[in-house]
């Protein structure tokens, strides 16, 4: 029998502990559900790793955060004394998840309080990943994979130099976490960017891996966070994107400022962005939708509220390559700050398949939550009445 997935409560990413903080703190008592979805066909039906599942989330329940864990967590000034004393008698409860197959499907539903479910989203990924990904896992692969990932870095150090005639930097973050090829892989990948590129890649949203290699722990918020806002009933579902900005501008205080642009779609999400919040974060991040344009709107909106651009920054994270950070940096870094969160195509490019795999929120008190977004085929919602409803409330139409 392989060792567990998951060895440390830290394997996950930094916006999962800075949503857990703030909604622990404004909305304890939310009850919530999330589903696991995979979006492309696998080689083989996951299906089959039902029992391997059941045995990783066996050991994941089993697991409580070290005296080091949480002394490297308050070490953050973001987070609060205590949140982290939470977390000190937190553990997972197995009562709390269900996996089942349903013929070649496999499903997997996170259902209770969401303070005690979030956190399964990011470590049930990386279980379905590296169990998935063991079957194809051999010298040839890796060798491979070394071979691509040192394509990438010949690359980055090739157009560097250029960067230098911009007038921002280009910098780098790993968020390759939640769909790398397997744990031992993520981590040498970002000890190779780390040697490599130590000007330009500036962190990664893996906390363990922050924590243990010496690096910037990266991330703010996910769609989760502001989905759940819509089933709170203390606000209008009209209102429900400037209650969640709102709070995590009371929670933190100036910190963590990149808010996330796509739960409702760009431009139903700047009719939020006023001023007052325009001002109080420190940029956006883009999910979806074709990034120049995105992009663009966001610069326009700035202008529009002469706000200077250069004083912000844009994050891209959306299915990003290399090749296509560097040509979003070329089209936008004399004009405004950037960041590049490149996920799978640095954790899991070895020549296998990569599988397209979310767990996400579906419902929050009992109620539908959805995420209109910018792409086809990534809007996400188990109730088409809702999703209908919400589009018409925020004058959004199906893309």
């Amino acid at each position: 029998m392989s060792n567990p997935v998951i060895t440390s409560l830290l394997d996950t990413d930094l916006y999962k502990f800075t949503m857990w903080q703030t909604l622990l703190h404004r909305h304890p008592e939310t009850q919530a559900e999330y589903h696991f979805v995979c979006r492309n066909q696998p080689a083989y039906p996951l299906a089959e790793l039902q029992a391997d599942v059941e045995r990783e989330l066996d050991a994941l329940c089993a697991l409580s955060f070290r005296a080091d864990e949480l002394a490297y967590l308050r070490g953050l000034r973001f987070m609060k004394s205590d949140f982290v004393d939470f977390l000190r008698i937190f553990r997972f409860q197995r009562d709390f998840i269900e996996v089942r197959a349903e013929g070649e499907l496999l499903r997997i539903v996170a259902k209770g309080p969401q303070v005690h479910v979030m956190g399964f989203e990011i470590p049930v990924l990386a279980i379905v990943n590296e169990l998935y990904f063991r079957r194809f896992d051999n010298p040839e692969v890796r060798a491979e994979g070394g071979r691509r990932l040192a394509a990438k870095i010949d690359a980055l150090q090739a157009f560097a130099p250029a960067a230098a005639a911009y007038r921002h930097p280009f910098e780098l973050f790993d968020f390759g976490l939640r769909r790398r090829f397997s744990g031992g892989w993520q981590r040498e990948v970002v000890e190779r960017l780390r040697d490599a590129l130590p000007q330009h890649f500036k962190g990664t949203s893996n906390v363990l891996l922050a924590k243990e290699l010496g690096l910037v722990p990266i991330g703010t918020m996910a769609h989760e966070y502001l989905q759940t806002f819509q089933a709170l009933g203390t606000v209008r579902l009209r209102d429900s994107q400037k209650a969640a900005l709102e709070d995590w501008v009371q929670e933190y205080r100036g910190d963590l400022g990149t808010a996330l642009t796509d739960v409702v779609g760009m431009q139903a999400f700047l009719a939020d962005f006023d001023l007052y919040f325009a001002k109080l974060f420190d940029g956006l991040r883009h999910d979806s939708g074709d990034p120049v344009w995105w992009g663009e709107l966001a610069l326009a909106h700035y202008a529009k509220l002469r706000i200077d651009a250069h004083t912000k920054r844009l994050v891209f994270s959306d299915g990003l390559t290399v090749d296509k950070a560097i040509e979003l940096y070329r089209h936008f870094a004399d004009r405004v700050q950037l960041g590049f969160g490149i996920g799978t195509h640095l954790s899991n490019d070895l020549g296998p398949k990569p599988l397209n795999i979310v767990m996400k929120l579906t419902h929050a008190n009992g109620q539908p939550v959805a995420k209109l977004s910018d792409s086809p085929g990534k809007t996400l919602c188990e109730d088409e009445t809702f999703l209908a409803y919400l589009r018409q409330v925020f004058g959004v139409q199906p893309c």
